[in-house]
Formats: structure tokens, C-alpha cells, sequence
């Protein structure tokens, strides 16, 4: 078992940290995150702009093939597009439609065998702390747009759909 502060892509995990531990032959690594599973882009403060570098994002799209549901991809993009032309006031995040098929325990399960490499033989669990509890541990600290896409301020509806847009188009864009 091993803790992580957060898991943000994923890369060191798949690239070393699996890898490393798997040379020691365990049965299974567990690997929890004291942060919630980051959907959204941060746009106050930590580098976190592009919606396709993170790991749950990339594991409910994965899903949506997954589950012939990847029409939902397609009906965000056309969401996102419609607010464009807004005043921030008026738009709301239309990504949280990518995740809401799932429930927050199939998108770790993705992302733990999206992490794991045909050459790992141990069994790979990823476990996230809850929402809910984060706000248990720290109730005066309710900073959590970026794992739940609820932002503090307009502003940041426009920035994770012009984020969602980016990565439609295959822009390497910074929504901010």
C-alpha cells in the first residue's frame, strides 16, 4: 500500500512507481490518493489547464467507449460551443456530463487498469478519497472545483468549457 498526495496524469505511477514496486513481487498494490479523483481544470492557482492530461478525464472517456455512450462527447462539445458567446453569468460547466454515467468507484477502477502495463503482475487498486470526506477533514477549506467542478466564480465555467473545446479540436491551448 502506498499513499500519493493526488494523482493529477498518472504518469509516474505508470512509468516508475508501479514498475518499481512490482519488482518486489506483491500480490497487489493499493494506491491511495488523499485527494478525490481531479476532473477539472484549476484556474486559481496550480498548473492544471488542460482536461486531457488528467487521468480521470481520459478513464471516463475510456468508459463512455467502453459502454457505447461516447455520443455524450459529442453533446458537450455542442453544449460547450453554445455558451461561448455568453456572459460568464450565464454559462455552466457542461463537462460534469462526462463523468455523470459513472460512479466515482468505475472511474478508479479505469484508471487503475489504465496504469497498469502488460508487464506488472500484481494486482493494481486505485482508491481515492471521497468529496464527501474532504469535506469532513477540512469543513472550513471547500476549495474543490477541480475534483468536482463547482467554481467559486463564473469565470471558471468558461475556462472548463473552453478547456473541454481545446481538447475537442485537439488544441494544445490553455483554456486560461
Amino acid at each position: 500500500v502506498i499513499i500519493d498526495d493526488s494523482i493529477v496524469r498518472g504518469t509516474t505511477l505508470k512509468k516508475s512507481i508501479i514498475k518499481i514496486l512490482d519488482r518486489l513481487h506483491p500480490k497487489k498494490i493499493i494506491i491511495v490518493s488523499s485527494a478525490p479523483q481531479i476532473r477539472y481544470p484549476d484556474c486559481y492557482g496550480i498548473d492544471m489547464a488542460k482536461l486531457g492530461d488528467f487521468i480521470a478525464f481520459r478513464a471516463a472517456l475510456e468508459l463512455l467507449k467502453d459502454t457505447n455512450q461516447y455520443h455524450i462527447v459529442e453533446e458537450v462539445y455542442a453544449n460547450c460551443l453554445s455558451q461561448k458567446h455568453f456572459d460568464d453569468i450565464e454559462i455552466s460547466n457542461k463537462v460534469t456530463a462526462i463523468y455523470a454515467p459513472f460512479t466515482d468507484a468505475q472511474i478508479s477502477d479505469k484508471i487503475a487498469e489504465m496504469l497498469k502495463t502488460k508487464d506488472i503482475n500484481a494486482e493494481v487498486e486505485i482508491i481515492y478519497q471521497s468529496v464527501e470526506n474532504l469535506h469532513k477533514a477540512c469543513p472550513n477549506h471547500l476549495g474543490d472545483w477541480y475534483f468536482t467542478g463547482d467554481y467559486p466564480t463564473p469565470g471558471g465555467n468558461r475556462v472548463v468549457n473552453d478547456a473541454f473545446i481545446n481538447f475537442y479540436e485537439g488544441s494544445d491551448a490553455r483554456a486560461y
